[in-house]
């Protein structure tokens, strides 16, 4: 590799190609994706700093155009960015600019495609991904080298592989990485598709890349727990309805849902329960999605149950900040539990087992007091009026548009 002597007159040539094939051929043809920070402005529009750069390397006598995991080579500040800048190209940083936008990126997570046998369906990446999520939402490194990542993923599939799965974690690793949800570095590509045996394997081991969730996935799984809780839901729900699936979810540190709601007592800091209009949507989309699937279905197992969204019990909590949405409240706890949670509890207003939604709309975060009245007292009915309409207001309102809702003040 050579990017020192890269010049204008090559920085040109891959600009011209990339006019000439138009944007997402010229990305394909050399196998980069859009740029996901750095773009490089040119005659007024707008390029993928990377793959120019990777381009033009082939624009040099003797040398070939550079692949997206060419080792050493990045998009990034200290690379392709830094040498546009160096030959007098003006280049933007607009962070975010090339990653999908959210609901596309999380319908490949939710949309798995996986191998079916008489047991059922294949748990190889439904376990890579848990465990990969477990691993964002510590903070831990994105990615890991594959003996770490095959060690790990082995002991996972010995442990909760109860559908004939072998220990081969190449499989899922190489399959996730075909739907974009799953970087490797520092190998050569194209990567073997998951349908091979021996090859893969021996790929793998010869070329021992470096790996873990593409970036846009780890920061949303990182960040956003409605988002990781109404892929948790999902995942769950299609691949372990027939599975007991807390020893799997406490060996990757999912075990804890509680964990991931809002817990900053709000006599403290209140507006740390704020949730935004944006996120408030998405995570509806996400519960909406599950629920044209679930509602009604039951889970089997020692009793019927119907199935529930963790995603919207967070969605509405959120919403609350941390006060009962009972606008007749006469006061709520000031006690919290030993989590700092406020002593409320999710309600569905129109009972799932009488044809309600496992929707925000339809829920309602209750102090205990408001909730034994919603469910036994006398004025119940009344009440249930009352609530129906405030779920639906903020609902509608988008979690509430930044203002706190009727209730007591701790």
């Amino acid at each position: 590799m050579a990017l020192a002597d890269i010049s204008r007159v090559e920085i040109e040539k891959a600009i011209e190609e990339c006019d000439r094939l138009g944007r997402d051929a010229f990305l394909k043809s050399h196998g980069f994706r859009r740029a996901r920070r750095y773009l490089l402005v040119h005659g007024g529009r707008h390029y993928d700093s990377k793959a120019i750069v990777g381009a033009a390397h082939g624009f040099l006598p003797g040398e070939r155009a550079l692949s997206p995991d060419a080792k050493g080579f990045s998009g990034g500040a200290e690379h392709a960015a830094r040498l546009l800048k160096r030959l007098g190209f003006d280049v933007v940083e607009e962070p975010g600019a090339g990653d999908p936008p959210h609901d596309e990126l999380i319908s490949r997570i939710t949309h798995l495609k996986v191998n079916r046998s008489a047991n059922g369906r294949a748990l190889y990446k439904p376990i890579a991904l848990l465990w990969a999520m477990g691993r964002a939402l510590r903070g831990e490194p994105r990615l890991l080298p594959w003996p770490e990542t095959e060690e790990a993923l082995k002991d996972l599939l010995r442990r909760h592989g109860v559908r004939g799965e072998r220990l081969r974690p190449d499989y899922p690793v190489a399959s996730l990485h075909r739907d974009d949800i799953w970087e490797l570095r520092d190998c050569p590509r194209p990567v073997p598709t998951a349908h091979g045996d021996a090859q893969l394997k021996r790929w793998f081991a010869t070329h021992q890349p470096l790996g873990g969730l593409a970036e846009p996935v780890y920061d949303r799984f990182r960040h956003s727990a409605v988002t990781r809780l109404a892929v948790l839901d999902e995942l769950l729900g299609t691949f372990f309805e027939d599975l007991d699936p807390a020893p799997l979810l406490a060996d990757v540190g999912l075990d804890d849902v509680e964990s991931a709601e809002p817990h900053t007592p709000p006599d403290r800091a209140p507006e740390q329960w704020l949730i935004t209009a944006a996120e408030y949507e998405r995570g509806c989309r996400l519960v909406e999605e599950q629920e044209s699937k679930t509602h009604g279905r039951r889970v089997s197992r020692t009793t019927h149950r119907p199935v529930r969204s963790r995603a919207a019990r967070y969605l509405v909590l959120s919403r609350s900040q941390g006060r009962c949405e009972n606008p007749g409240c006469t006061g709520q706890p000031a006690d919290v539990t030993d989590r700092d949670h406020p002593l409320l509890e999710v309600d569905h207003v129109v009972d799932l087992a009488l044809g309600g939604r496992d929707h925000p709309s339809q829920m309602v975060a209750l102090c205990p007091n408001c909730h034994a009245v919603k469910t036994r007292g006398r004025t119940r009915e009344t009440l249930r009026e009352t609530l129906l309409k405030v779920a639906m207001e903020r609902h509608a309102t988008g979690g509430g548009g930044g203002t706190a809702p009727p209730g007591p003040s701790l």
